[in-house]
């Protein structure tokens, strides 16, 4: 079996390259994965991609089998699907899903892994871990049967989210972006769209994820009184203002953070990550969701291609990378 392999890596700020990998040998219980597809999360990569990661969130913003150290040199990912090659016979020959940086062939312990059910196809479970987000989230938000409810910000986090509010019966729901481009996505997912100024006000609930002070701003701007927006945006190493004074404690609003890292309060006594992520695995066999992958490369052109994703000049939502099968 090849033990080599190519990943790519961050070289420096705004600058990207793949280098070649010797693979050690796997033990007891690893398994050896070739991979099918990654995934490219616009937000947070091209975050990191531009050094953006603020020194005291270096070690919180650890990808599970990252390389180096942030700003960079650093290899760093965290949605990848391939196929075992080796490990345990119950594994060999599955699609799986695990939190990889974009790399040919990886060795990782089998624990790591999770199988792809059948009903999703490797192209769509690249987008396992921002459902995954979305999960957590709602965990977080705790929805109710009949809310009214905006998701702030039509990215691949807001998308996600927007896709399985969906699902809730009953529920008045928008997807509020500045692009109205963004129109023809929340159409695919089943959802209504607005742009922020025209936005239906008096939410239940806004979930805020456009990573931006505005979109913040008008989040709590379209809630009812004593309603809650959950904010799903990073900002990395940007200050935002916001407008707390106004109406924000005479109507009791409430802003509350949501983040992946940890299982959500409301299920950690009943949920694991790894529960976590079949969950999300399993509400991919929607095939609605492939609407959120925009564009796909192959992986060699992953240095060309990351610093047209940063700029905006590839715009994307979930930007898929395909590989071959040799290293």
């Amino acid at each position: 079996m090849n033990r080599t392999a190519r990943a790519f890596w961050l070289s420096s700020p705004g600058e990207g390259e793949i280098r070649e990998a010797v693979l050690p040998e796997p033990g007891e219980g690893d398994v050896v994965v070739r991979s099918l597809y990654s995934g490219v999360s616009r937000g947070t990569e091209t975050l990191v991609f531009r050094g953006g990661v603020p020194e005291s969130q270096h070690a919180a913003m650890r990808a599970p089998f990252q390389e180096g150290e942030f700003p960079a040199p650093v290899k760093y990912g965290y949605l990848s699907v391939g196929v075992v090659e080796e490990g345990p016979s119950s594994l060999v020959g599955r699609t799986v899903f695990c939190l990889h940086p974009h790399q040919t062939r990886y060795v990782v312990p089998a624990s790591a892994v999770t199988v792809v059910p059948e009903s999703v196809p490797a192209e769509r479970a690249v987008l396992a871990g921002t459902v995954e987000t979305a999960v957590n989230a709602l965990w977080d938000a705790a929805p109710l049967v009949g809310d009214r409810i905006a998701v702030v910000g039509g990215g691949m986090i807001g998308c996600s989210v927007a896709a399985l509010l969906a699902r809730f019966p009953g529920v008045r729901l928008q997807l509020v972006d500045a692009d109205p481009g963004r129109a023809a996505v929340a159409e695919a997912l089943g959802v209504g769209f607005a742009t922020p100024g025209d936005a239906l006000g008096e939410c239940d609930l806004v979930v805020h994820a456009s990573a931006t002070e505005q979109g913040l701003a008008r989040s709590l701007e379209l809630l009812r009184a004593e309603g809650t927006v959950l904010e799903l945006s990073w900002y990395g190493d940007r200050h935002i203002t916001l407008p707390l004074g106004e109406a924000f404690h005479s109507r009791r609003l409430t802003l509350r953070s949501s983040q992946v890292g940890t299982v959500s309060p409301a299920r950690r006594a009943t949920r694991s990550y790894a529960d976590r992520l079949a969950l999300a695995l399993d509400l991919l066999a929607d095939p609605a969701l492939d609407a959120l992958v925009t564009g796909e490369s192959a992986f060699e052109e992953l240095p060309d291609v990351l610093p047209k994703l940063a700029s905006g000049e590839i715009p994307a939502l979930c930007h898929r990378v395909r590989y071959t099968d040799t290293p």
